[in-house]
């Protein structure tokens, strides 16, 4: 059977995922998504120029690959036909090369003003949703009341439980909706290339597998915005880790092969949440000017961190990583001291497992290891060795903390910035 590739979020997300797959696409010949929505951000720098992808797998910049955008997916059409247009613009070939599940959730507008409403609501209690309208589409899944893809191929009877789910929204929110028919409009525009592109991807993925083609799973979010692993609630609405996979994706378990855990050298988590390491100084500005750290999605200012040394033996835990790609080591460059939490304090009692009571996890204290920073600039380094003895020191702490070989280190944004061990 082919080999089969999944690379996770090890953290709150923002990791830098897009960018090892983008490395590594062009060994693989299919490349799928699994959860998720457009509240995801995947950024790839080629040649100088940025690509930022909150919908598409980020691996669509690969000519060679068909990518897929699995049923666990919830798709807001608009957005994909715009980042669509963004790479047909660039000269990238498209024909053929995106299938979308025939089982996949549409996300409409209203969805989206469904989201504002709540999180409104919520109070000093706000979760700090994208306000992409993820949430609310997944709640009309679970409720067994949401449109799919395959709903399309009759567009009467779409309609009419288009109207029906709207009249129901408005109820239940007291809003009144008024892009109704301007949605319906674009739907039955949008509609034939849809079905062009629709496919069971189950069934797309397993004869792919079988025929020996190499997959490779992009991951969305992050670990610790999991909807059961999460820090709940301050989590996104499905599941970020590992089983996600199998379940968006249609991937029996036994086929995965490989699974690499996308960490950053520091930690970072957007909105609100507990958030054990986070720095509310100096350091933490530095790094996040430095880091570019601000969401792709939102363009919300990230909340910067110490590396989470008890988070991330928890994300491990449940996926169970083959590997970690350590990203951005870069942006600690020029810091006197670099810090890794190896445990918390707790009621005075040292702990090593990430609690589950949001209660708790604000309360604990990190307990830190301090290793001496480093001047040098890595963007220039091309192996491991080449790294200064302090950023080696820093990276081998990390792989002891966490019991994972680090295999993939990025040392700045382009593509070509990433050594290899």
């Amino acid at each position: 059977m082919a080999k089969i590739t999944v690379i996770l979020g090890a953290q709150w997300g923002d990791e830098g995922k897009g960018k090892l797959v983008d490395i590594l696409a062009k060994d693989f010949s299919v490349i799928g998504r699994a959860t998720g929505g457009a509240n995801a951000g995947h950024t790839v720098v080629v040649d100088g120029k940025k690509y930022v992808f909150h919908l598409l797998p980020s691996g669509m910049l690969h000519e060679s690959t068909v990518c897929v955008i699995g049923n666990g997916v919830v798709i807001h059409l608009e957005t994909m036909f715009e980042e669509l247009s963004v790479l047909k613009a660039a000269g990238i070939k498209l024909e053929g090369r995106l299938l979308i599940s025939d089982r996949a959730s549409l996300l409409f507008d209203y969805h989206k003003v469904i989201d504002g409403l709540q999180e409104e609501r919520k109070g000093d209690k706000k979760v700090g949703t994208t306000k992409r309208g993820i949430g609310p589409c997944y709640m009309d899944k679970i409720a067994r009341s949401g449109l799919r893809v395959c709903d399309l191929v009759d567009f009467e009877t779409f309609e009419k439980k288009y109207r029906e789910q709207v009249a129901r929204a408005e109820q239940m929110y007291g809003f009144t909706y008024e892009n109704a028919e301007e949605e319906l409009k674009k739907m039955k525009e949008w509609r034939p290339t849809v079905l062009e592109m629709m496919r069971p991807t189950a069934v797309f993925l397993h004869e792919a597998r079988e025929a020996g083609k190499a997959i490779l799973v992009e991951g969305a979010n992050g670990a610790m915005l999991d909807i059961d692993h999460g820090t709940y609630p301050f989590v996104t609405s499905s599941n970020a880790t590992v089983g996600g996979v199998c379940t968006g994706l249609g991937l029996p378990p036994k086929a995965l092969t490989e699974i690499i855990g996308i960490v950053k050298a520091y930690t970072t988590r957007v909105g609100a949440g507990p958030f054990p390491t986070e720095l509310l100084d100096s350091v933490g500005d530095t790094i996040r000017n430095k880091g570019g750290e601000f969401g792709s999605t939102t363009g919300r200012p990230r909340r910067c961190g110490w590396f989470d040394g008890v988070q991330m033996k928890y994300s491990h835990m449940i996926n169970q990583f083959d590997a970690i790609n350590l990203t951005k080591l870069d942006v600690l460059s020029g810091l006197k001291e670099v810090k890794l939490c190896r445990a918390y304090m707790l009621d005075g009692k040292e702990i090593t497992d990430f609690p589950t009571r949001l209660e708790d996890v604000e309360r604990v204290q990190a307990i830190y290891d301090t290793f001496p920073g480093w001047e040098e600039e890595l963007s220039g380094c091309k192996t491991f060795e080449e790294l200064p003895d302090n950023a080696k020191s820093v990276v081998l702490a990390i792989e002891s903390m966490v019991g994972v070989p680090v295999k993939y280190i990025g040392t700045g944004p382009a593509r070509d910035q990433m050594l290899f061990r």
